[in-house]
């Protein structure tokens, strides 16, 4: 049986330039898409990149979605 390993990606939408950016928590992985869409393929691909052969590979990608929100007092 295979060990389910995970690496959680931190993604934020851009208020002012719109788009949404995506750091994975632990590892010096970055990438950004203008849709959910695109973030999505953007982090598939960077992971596929940053684990070279000699590294265990991450098998679940899990995308946690932060939304700031401003309370004026």
């Amino acid at each position: 049986m295979s060990k389910t390993t995970e690496i959680v990606f931190e993604v934020s939408q851009d208020e002012v330039d719109g788009g949404y950016s995506a750091t994975a928590l632990g590892y010096g992985i970055h990438t950004q898409g203008e849709t959910i869409e695109e973030v999505r393929a953007s982090v598939r691909d960077a992971v596929e990149c940053y684990f070279d052969e000699t590294m265990p590979r991450p098998t679940v990608i899990r995308l946690h979605f932060v939304r700031d929100e401003v309370l004026a007092l």
